[in-house]
Parts: C-alpha cells; sequence; structure tokens
C-alpha cells in the first residue's frame, strides 16, 4: 500500500506549519485538510495489514496517493512562491505593492484548490466507509514498531555472495574447460530455467581465483531481451582494453572486427549473460573467433538449450538442474538461520518441521528457498510466525510443482509498509542495470519515500535509513548484491533477478506507480497522463509526455544523434565526399543548426511543462545537450535531484537561476566530460548558498578562474566534491559539520604558494572542521600531511592522487584507528621510504601503492597492519622487494602486482608461500 505519499504531504504540512508566515491566509483550510489526510493514513495502514488486494481497492489507494500528491503539491507551491515574491519583493514600495498583488491572487487560487480536493476528498471518505477496514485501530506498522524493526536488523553479508549450493560439482567440472592450455573448447554454455543459478554459477566462475590468474582480460556482459549489438560490442571492448569505444565512428563490421581482433591475439575471458534466442546469438557472434583456435574463451548463459547447438560444434553444454531435497533444505537453512550451523543443529524442532515442510513446496528451485528463506530470516525464530508463513505458502501454491511468481508475491505480501515502496522503485531500472547504492538512496530520499524530516525525531541519517531499507531487501532476497568494496565489503551496487523483476514490475504497473517508455510505446502518440513517474528506457519525442504533474523524470537511453537531424543529410554526411565541396559543408552546418533547434524544443517543453519535477536524472541521456542550460531550469522549484552529469553545452556558463532550486538536496554539475569548451571549464554563478536543504554537492573538477562560491550556509551537507580554495573559500567548510564525504581538487590560489599546491597550515585548518568525516580524497601538491589529531577520526578511506609528499605519510596515517581503505597514486609521494611500525593500522584492510616513481623500500615492523586482506603495487620501478613484515601478516589474501621489474616479481613468486593468492599483469 502507498504510505509513503501521505507521509510524504504531512511531513511537508507539519515542516512548512512551522514557518506559519509561509501558510498565512491558507491556515484553516490546511489543518482540515491534514486531518482528512491522517484519517486516509490510518485506513492505508489497516488495509495494508489485512491485504485487501482486490481491484476496487486497489484503485481507493491509487486514488488516495493522487490526492495526497496533489495537496503537497498545492501547498508547497504555494510556500514556495510566497517565500520567493516576499524575498525579491522588499527591495522598494512600488514591487512590494505588486509583490503583495501576486500574493493576494496566488493566496485565493491556493484556497480554491485546497477545497477541491477536500471535495474529492469527502466523497473518498464516503466510498470507503462500505469496507470493513475502516474499522480503525492501529494495526498496521507505526513509526516505532518500525524503528524496532531497523534496529533488530543483522548484518548478513553471505547473502547473495555464499549461498550457493549444489553448483560446485559444476564448478570442478567447468573450471579445467577454462584453465588448462589443452582444452580445445571454446564455447561453454551454462542453460536451464529461470532461478536456476545460471548468473551465480557464472559469476563464480569469473571471480574464481585460478580463473583471474588465468586470463589478462576479462569482460562480463549481460545481452537481456532487449539488447543491442553494437552496445554489446562496445561494452566487451571497453572492458577488455580500458579504452571507451561507445559513440565511436566505426561502422558494425569495423567494430565487430577490432573485437575479433582483439579476442584472437589475446588471452581473454568473455561472459555473455541472459542470451535469450538463436536470433540473438546469430547477431552477436561475428564478433567472436568461435572457429578458431584462439587463447580466449566465450561463457555463455541461457534458458533455451538450442542456443547451444548454434554456439559452436566444440560447445560445451552444462545443464543446471533443480536441488534434491537434501540440498534445497541445506539451502534453505543458510538464508534462514544465518546465525546457526547449517546441520540444523540448534534449532527448534518444530521450526525444522516448518522448514521442511515448505521448502517441498519450492521444487528445488533456488531462487523461491532464498525468497522464501529470505521471509523465515526476518521472523526471528518465532513459531507463530513461521506458522502463519507455512500457511501462506500453501495458500499460494495450490499444485503439485511451484510456481515460483507465487513465491514472489509471498514475499512481497510480507514485506512491511515502509519497505512496499522501495521494492516497487526499482522497476525504474532496466532490465539487468546495475544500480549504485549510493544514486538509489538519493533518488528515495528525494521522492519522499525515505524522509530527511524525521532525522531529529530518530536520531539517524536518512541516508543510513535508506541504506538499512535496502540491507533488509537484500536480506529477504528481494534484490542481489552484485559489488561490494573489496576492504570494507559495503555494498556498492545491486541488481534484481529478471524474475523478481518482472513481477515487480507487474506489481508497480497494478499500483499505477510509475510508467515506462520502452520499444513497446516510445512510438506512441502519448504517454498515459495518469503517471507522475516515467523511466526512459528508449527514446520518445519529449512532446509526447503529457502530464503536467509529472514528479520524476529518469533516463536510461541516450537520444540517437539520428533523431536530432534529418535522415536524408545522415546519409548524405556519412557518404564520401562529406567535406569535398561547398554544398557538404552548408549542409553540415544545417545540421549542425536543426540538432540545436532540436534540442532547444526538447529543453524548452520539459522544463515548462514539468514544473512539479521532484527528480530530474538526465545522467545518462546523451553528452551533448544544445547550446547552454536553458535559464528556465529555475522554473523546476520543487527539485530535490539534479544531475547533469557527463553532459556538455557549447557554452559552458551555467544559468543564475539556478538559485530558484532551494529544495535541491542532490546536485551534479559534473558536467565537463565532453565540454565543447576550450578550455573546459565551467563557470558556475554564486547561487548555491540558497540551496539550504543540499545534502550532496559535485562541483566541476574545473571552474572558470571568475567562479568563486559561498558554500557557509550548507550546513546540511554531506558530500563535498571537487572542493578548492580557488573557487571555494576554505572558512566555509566550518558549517559543515556533517560532512562525511570530502574530495579536494586543485588547483588552488592561495597567497605566496602556486596554483596546485597547498600550505599544510590551510589544509590543517580544512581538514580540523570536518570531525565528521568518512571519506576523503586528496588531490592536490603538498609537502606533508597534517599531524594525526586534525584528522577525524572517523576516516575509513583516504585517497592521495598527485600530492606529492615530500615526508613518509605513513608515522601519520597508522594512528587513525578506523581506517580501513589506503590509496596511493600518480606521484602521491616523492620519497624513496616508507615505514609501518608495530601495531600501525589496526584495521587497515586494503593498501594500494600506485605510480610511486621514487619509491625504493616499503619496511614494515612485526605486528603492522594486522588486518591487511589486500595489497596491490604497480609501477614502482624502483621498488626493489616487498617488505620483510609481511609475512607476519596471517590476514593476507590476494596480493596484485601490475607492471614492476622482473627482479621483483622473480622475488615476490619465490617468496609466495605466505601469500595465498597472487596476480601478476604485464
Amino acid at each position: 500500500m502507498e504510505l509513503s505519499a501521505i507521509s510524504s504531504v504531512l511531513e511537508t504540512i507539519g515542516m512548512l506549519t512551522q514557518q506559519v508566515t509561509s501558510l498565512l491566509g491558507v491556515d484553516d483550510q490546511v489543518e482540515s485538510l491534514e486531518r482528512e489526510l491522517r484519517w486516509m493514513q490510518s485506513f492505508l495502514k489497516v488495509a495494508g495489514s489485512r491485504k485487501a488486494d482486490d481491484e476496487v481497492m486497489r484503485n481507493k489507494v491509487a486514488d488516495i496517493r493522487d490526492l495526497a500528491y496533489d495537496a503537497e503539491d498545492v501547498i508547497e507551491t504555494f510556500a514556495l512562491q510566497v517565500a520567493s515574491k516576499r524575498k525579491a519583493g522588499f527591495s522598494n514600495c512600488i514591487k512590494r505593492s505588486a509583490c503583495c498583488l501576486k500574493e493576494g491572487c496566488l493566496l485565493y487560487q491556493t484556497k480554491s484548490e485546497i477545497e477541491k480536493i477536500t471535495v474529492r476528498i469527502s466523497e473518498l471518505t464516503r466510498q470507503l466507509k462500505t469496507y470493513d477496514v475502516t474499522k480503525l485501530g492501529v494495526d498496521g506498522e507505526g513509526p516505532s514498531s518500525s524503528a524496532r524493526r531497523r534496529e533488530s536488523r543483522r548484518p548478513y553479508p553471505h547473502i547473495v555472495d555464499d549461498n550457493i549450493v549444489g553448483l560446485d560439482g559444476d564448478i570442478k567440472t567447468l573450471l579445467p574447460l577454462f584453465i588448462d592450455e589443452e582444452s580445445e573448447c571454446s564455447v561453454v554454455a551454462i542453460c536451464g530455467m529461470g532461478g536456476l543459478g545460471k548468473t551465480t554459477l557464472a559469476k563464480k566462475i569469473y571471480q574464481h581465483d585460478q580463473v583471474v590468474s588465468h586470463f589478462k582480460y576479462l569482460a562480463s556482459v549481460y545481452v537481456s531481451r532487449q539488447f543491442q549489438k553494437r552496445k554489446i560490442w562496445e561494452d566487451i571492448l571497453s572492458k577488455l582494453s580500458s579504452t571507451n569505444e561507445r559513440g565511436s565512428n566505426q561502422s558494425d563490421d569495423e567494430l565487430a572486427q577490432k573485437l575479433f581482433k582483439f579476442l584472437e591475439d589475446k588471452k581473454c575471458l568473455v561472459i555473455l549473460d541472459d542470451i535469450w534466442n538463436i536470433e540473438a546469438w546469430n547477431s552477436l557472434k561475428p564478433a567472436f573467433p568461435i572457429e578458431r583456435n584462439s587463447n580466449s574463451k566465450i561463457l555463455l548463459t541461457s534458458r533455451r538449450k538450442e542456443i547451444v547447438s548454434h554456439a559452436n560444434p566444440r560447445c560445451y553444454r552444462c545443464a543446471l538442474r533443480c536441488l534434491n531435497y537434501k540440498q534445497s533444505w541445506e539451502l534453505l537453512q543458510k538464508i534462514a538461520f544465518p546465525r546457526l550451523d547449517f546441520a540444523g543443529y540448534g534449532v527448534d524442532a518444530k521450526l525444522r518441521e516448518f522448514g521442511k515442510d515448505m521448502v517441498k513446496h519450492c521444487a528445488g528451485l533456488p531462487l523461491a528457498i532464498i525468497v522464501l528463506g529470505g521471509i523465515l530470516a526476518t521472523k526471528n525464530n518465532s513459531l507463530n510466525e513461521w506458522q502463519k508463513v507455512s500457511t501462506n505458502v500453501k495458500a499460494y501454491l495450490k499444485r503439485d510443482t511451484s510456481d515460483v511468481k507465487d513465491v514472489l508475491a509471498l514475499s512481497y505480501d510480507d514485506l512491511p509498509p515502509y519497505l512496499s515502496p522501495c521494492f516497487l522503485y526499482l522497476s525504474h531500472f532496466p532490465e539487468d542495470y546495475e544500480i549504485r547504492k549510493g544514486r538509489l538512496i538519493q533518488l528515495l530520499i528525494a521522492e519522499g519515500i525515505v524522509s530527511p524530516n524525521q532525522e531529529e525525531d530518530c536520531g539517524e541519517l536518512a541516508e543510513d535509513v535508506g541504506e538499512g531499507y535496502l540491507m533488509e531487501l537484500v536480506e529477504r532476497c528481494m534484490i542481489q548484491v552484485c559489488e561490494r568494496d573489496i576492504a570494507t565489503l559495503e555494498v556498492k551496487t545491486f541488481q534484481m533477478h529478471d524474475l523478481m523483476r518482472d513481477f515487480c514490475m507487474s506489481k508497480a504497473k497494478e499500483e499505477k506507480f510509475f510508467y515506462i517508455v520502452d520499444q513497446s510505446n516510445a512510438c506512441s502518440s502519448s504517454t498515459d497522463q495518469g503517471f507522475r513517474r516515467i523511466s526512459m528506457h528508449e527514446y520518445c519525442r519529449i512532446q509526447c509526455i503529457k502530464s503536467t504533474k509529472l514528479r520524476s523524470l529518469l533516463f536510461f537511453k541516450e537520444i540517437p544523434i539520428e533523431v536530432l537531424r534529418p535522415r536524408s543529410l545522415v546519409s548524405y554526411e556519412e557518404g564520401e565526399s562529406r567535406f569535398c565541396n561547398p554544398l557538404a559543408s552548408i549542409l553540415f552546418i544545417s545540421i549542425i543548426g536543426i540538432s540545436l533547434l532540436k534540442l532547444k524544443g526538447i529543453w524548452t517543453y520539459m522544463l515548462n511543462n514539468f514544473k512539479l519535477l521532484r527528480v530530474l536524472d538526465l545522467e545518462p541521456i546523451n553528452d551533448f545537450l544544445g547550446c547552454k542550460l536553458p535559464t528556465d531550469i529555475g522554473n523546476l522549484i520543487h527539485l530535490r535531484f539534479l544531475s547533469l552529469r557527463d553532459l556538455s553545452f557549447v557554452r559552458s556558463k551555467l544559468p543564475s537561476s539556478l538559485g530558484n532550486l532551494r529544495c535541491l538536496q542532490t546536485l551534479d554539475l559534473r558536467l565537463e566530460r565532453g565540454s565543447c569548451s576550450h578550455s573546459n571549464s565551467i563557470y558556475v554563478p554564486n547561487v548555491i548558498w540558497r540551496m539550504l536543504q543540499l545534502r550532496r554537492l559535485y562541483l566541476p573538477s574545473k571552474c572558470k578562474s571568475r567562479t568563486k562560491l559561498k558554500l557557509g550556509t550548507l550546513r546540511k551537507l554531506l558530500t563535498l566534491v571537487n572542493f578548492n580554495t580557488k573557487s571555494c573559500y576554505v572558512k566555509d567548510l566550518i558549517n559543515m559539520t556533517n560532512l562525511r564525504e570530502l574530495e579536494i581538487n586543485g588547483p588552488f590560489k592561495i597567497e605566496n604558494f602556486n596554483d596546485n599546491e597547498i600550505d599544510t597550515r590551510h589544509l590543517t585548518h580544512l581538514l580540523s572542521c570536518c570531525g565528521n568525516l568518512h571519506k576523503l580524497r586528496l588531490a592536490v601538491e603538498i609537502s606533508k600531511l597534517p599531524e594525526y589529531h586534525y584528522l577525524s577520526s572517523n576516516l575509513v578511506y583516504i585517497k592521495l592522487v598527485r600530492c606529492k609528499l615530500e615526508e613518509d605519510p605513513m608515522p601519520t596515517l597508522e594512528k587513525l584507528p578506523d581506517l580501513r581503505v589506503l590509496e596511493f597514486y600518480d606521484k602521491a609521494f616523492k620519497g624513496k621510504e616508507m615505514f609501518c611500525s608495530a601495531h600501525g593500522f589496526p584495521k587497515l584492510e586494503s593498501l594500494s601503492l600506485m605510480y610511486l616513481e621514487n619509491l625504493e623500500e616499503l619496511k614494515m615492523d612485526e605486528k603492522a597492519m594486522p588486518s591487511l586482506r589486500g595489497l596491490e603495487i604497480g609501477y614502482c620501478p624502483n621498488l626493489n622487494i616487498l617488505p620483510d613484515g609481511l609475512r607476519f601478516i596471517t590476514t593476507l589474501e590476494k596480493l596484485k602486482i601490475e607492471s614492476m621489474p622482473k627482479t621483483f616479481i622473480a622475488k615476490v613468486l619465490q617468496g609466495r608461500e605466505h601469500v595465498p593468492f597472487i596476480i601478476v599483469r604485464d
């Protein structure tokens, strides 16, 4: 049930009523509206707890959500516009009179709109009273119960990563096919129905230590149902060669030939995950040397067995089977009882009986068992709760053989109210999409699904609450951890199993949660006007979107260049005589002009018709978006999330109207990647200080010299990237007491110092103000680091780039109590020797030393770095040998060496007995 919509509007009303002048004149109407909405909120809680799921009820819930959104839009618009007009109109008497007149008109309009909403609520209330669920009594979970649930959350780092049962034999069989030099098998295919673990097995092979050390180049891509062969080839080449092949001028044939040649000459492993049909494989395979003897291997996964016979005569097929009963029970225990041994000892006998009975209904399908285990893991081994789940399983699965969708439905119905919208929000993302955790949390906060307004009450940052929600979905096995930080094991990206995503999409559509523009509807005349969230998976004319109440617009597809110019001109421009005569030049100029006009039309329509937008994510859309960022961007006064990352414009000057966006929580201005400006720098007007709600600010890496930003008002800021004293003021950091992540990126401009250098005293003052820092990245020249007591004791991650430190930084950094990851890159240290003393770096788990040209010796006392798990050394030509103290570190799991002298490599391999796993790269 959609509780988040009403909760959001009630919080907005509560916040704005504290600012009495903002709502003066409509306070009676707002108070009446608030009472009605609280009744609606209670209704939804009870309806949700009773799982009222008929179509009429779903429609009523959708009506309640729309009413809540309408109410919030009206009230917030009134408050923001009144505040803006009063600030702008107090300069003189005439302006003040005009301001009062406009405010009176706005007041009358707002009262009228609130009255209309109240009438709609009264009618809906009358209709709802025909349902039994209106017999109130708070059955649903309130804030206190959800808080208790968060407090009782348990970390399950093994879930998804280690819940492997029944695949050991397959791994043992497949491994020699990849690493044995005599193996003539060039293609391996893993086949089986959805949910059997094909992708899991492929990942286990891909990440296996022996495979990683055997292949010099590895790439894994998802094919899925809707794929573009060119994009697949570009992605593979980019991952193998570490160069960006996207958007190149090569033809498809040239691109395929380039990939073919690379795979033929190099030792590569490529995974093509989730190939749906023979046609898909036939279109992709011209780029792979599968018919020749080559050092490269291809691993396919597919639900269709017949694809394998078309792959290659020497292809090896691994057909996954369902788990037997013993394996099924073992897997269920791993998920449902994560803290107990998997033999089941210590588990209540009655729980075992329920569990063994329930697992039979999953028919050996791993995904169904994992999801069921995720439900049971949240029940705290309560016999009564397990019995309820057992009853529901039998109700859902009435046949002898299980339908996995029924188990997925059971897992959704078991979600508490605060998790349902989080789960449904995941349906915005395309199939097989890797969702960045940080970005997802920012979106959830911007949408009001996770509220920052409750931070003072619960004493927990909204970002931590949002992460807790996502981890609970992981615990319930409804989303999968895709990537973790190597050292801290912190989750970086998530992914949804395609069956879970299909179910999620069906529920989201059923509840009218969002609208997706994809291949099935991209060419339709107009999108549905009833939706407030739109996710663009395929390009469509922005003018097709007719909803003026749109709140969220996310792009996951580039605007094809063909859309921005006439087809006849495309064919002519790509002909042989592109610039051979004046006509070609005239046509080329015409093409540019037409493209700019079309881009301007897109901006004009979007910024003047979607004025209620809270989320505008343009990051993946296209790198070139016209002459300039339009001034009309200031019309979107409700925006909470705005990402312009990797976009470029002819003019690299941002409009001062950005200052109108007072509600912004996330602002990403890193738009210089493809900048058309010669200086590749951006002018940012001094208006960001007005955005008092800002939590995450990403500045351009290079700002124009006249840029000077005051940021001292941003007291809620948690993340600040690309801060420097040339375009910002050091003193402003004093007010940023909540700052968790800071990236200082030169050049600097401080008296008596070079543009790229900062005095240790200034850096000390700067960092001493940031006592809550968790992550720090320094990319600026400095002779030595500040003393450790000036650094935040909460630091877990430090990266030093181009610092050219003269003094050994280790004696300072080794005293930081919680430091887990330390990285030196690109001349971060100019000295010849580093020394780590006994008991230094007590929690350090990962150390990287890269491109330190002068480093000759790394010394370690015994008992230094007692927790180190990973060490990476590369491009350090004068480093002779690993420190002897390394042999005392019993926790070391992996050593990676890249482009080091042969003598160094020989010494490492000679004394490898104390290093379990070594990767050597030329």
